[in-house]
């Protein structure tokens, strides 16, 4: 069962509707805009209801702060260096939204778009097309990203397809704190990341087409830590925002297992998809639902492409973003919720 409601309406009167998919107790709220994660509420180990994602309270608010809480990011997440690709011997210059560099999509990405949508049962399909051209990509895309959430387990299934040949990367920005949105700092939050190698970053954050392994350093989370334990080590000075290159893609083994001490809340992710952005949210400085946020009042674990693959060969091997005409993007990122034993 899904309930819907209004919630608001975008600065051009567009109508934001809520969708809340309910698994007994426990729930997601979603907005059809941005395609984003509004509320995500699990029982804790006293049996209290906690919502365990950031979020704002008002249309407004999304569109105004930054960090695209929550959101869905589009056509591609993440920098692509130069904010430039070339496909068949044709460059495709696309939006500057990030000095020299185009990042999540440009300035009016899919975070910022109201999505259409569909309802069947328990499911909730959002949809948008991307027009030939815009912020620079080729090709008329349509992205769907369905949401279903069932005996505590949040799947979300990307999907897309181009009339031309493209580049398209999506991912979900949601912000995460298992002691609950309101609880203050995530950085006490345990995490176990199955990865080897971090993606090399250079000038303005863009990566360089090598990998740096973790071993031994403040980025390695192979075995289970804080997110906050090793950020004033060298190397993770101001806080992680780093593309994993994941050692697990199968949908029967966690890449990532993350809890919450406070409230016994246990979280453990799947993909298929190469890599996951790990975002300690270093920037945060805003009023939320519930309280302000500061820095590390959450954590991101968005799964994608290695990103600036399209002008990198070494990263496009492990899962290129390039979409050829009517070929299916097709990927999935799973979140099962529970109280750990």
């Amino acid at each position: 069962m899904i309930r819907t409601r209004f919630f608001g309406r975008t600065k051009e009167g567009k109508e934001v509707l809520a969708f809340t998919i309910s698994d007994g107790r426990s729930s997601v709220t979603v907005l059809n805009y941005g395609a984003l994660i509004h509320r995500l509420v699990v029982p804790a180990k006293d049996g209290r209801l906690t919502d365990i994602v950031l979020g704002y309270r008002t249309v407004k608010e999304y569109e105004e702060h930054s960090g695209r809480m929550g959101a869905v990011l589009g056509r591609c997440a993440n920098r692509i260096g130069g904010g430039k690709f070339t496909l068949d011997g044709v460059t495709y210059e696309l939006s500057k939204n990030d000095g020299k560099n185009h990042r999540h999509g440009g300035f009016f990405g899919f975070d910022k778009k109201v999505w259409s949508y569909g309802i069947k049962g328990n499911t909730l399909a959002l949809s948008i097309v991307s027009p030939d051209g815009e912020e620079g990509y080729p090709g008329n895309l349509k992205a769907t990203v369905v949401y279903t959430f069932r005996e505590g387990v949040l799947r979300i299934h990307y999907r897309a397809e181009s009339d031309k040949k493209t580049a398209v990367s999506l991912t979900n920005h949601v912000y995460f704190n298992l002691n609950g949105e309101s609880s203050g700092s995530a950085l006490g939050n345990e995490l176990m990341l199955s990865a080897d190698e971090v993606v090399e970053l250079g000038k303005d954050r863009v990566p360089t087409g090598r990998f740096v392994k973790v071993a031994g350093t403040a980025y390695d989370f192979n075995e289970t830590k804080t997110v906050g334990r090793d950020l004033g080590k060298a190397g993770a000075p101001a806080g992680y925002d780093d593309c994993y290159v994941l050692r697990v893609r199968e949908a029967d083994t966690p890449y990532a297992v993350a809890y919450g001490k406070a409230t016994g809340i246990e979280m453990r992710c799947y993909t298929d998809m190469p890599a996951v952005q790990l975002y300690s949210a270093g920037g945060l400085d805003w009023q939320g639902k519930w309280c302000r946020y500061a820095a590390g009042a959450g954590f991101c674990l968005e799964t994608e492409a290695i990103p600036n693959n399209v002008n990198q060969p070494a990263y496009a091997e492990k899962g290129s973003s390039v979409l050829d005409a009517g070929e299916k993007y097709d990927f999935f990122a799973e979140y099962h919720f529970g109280l750990r034993k």
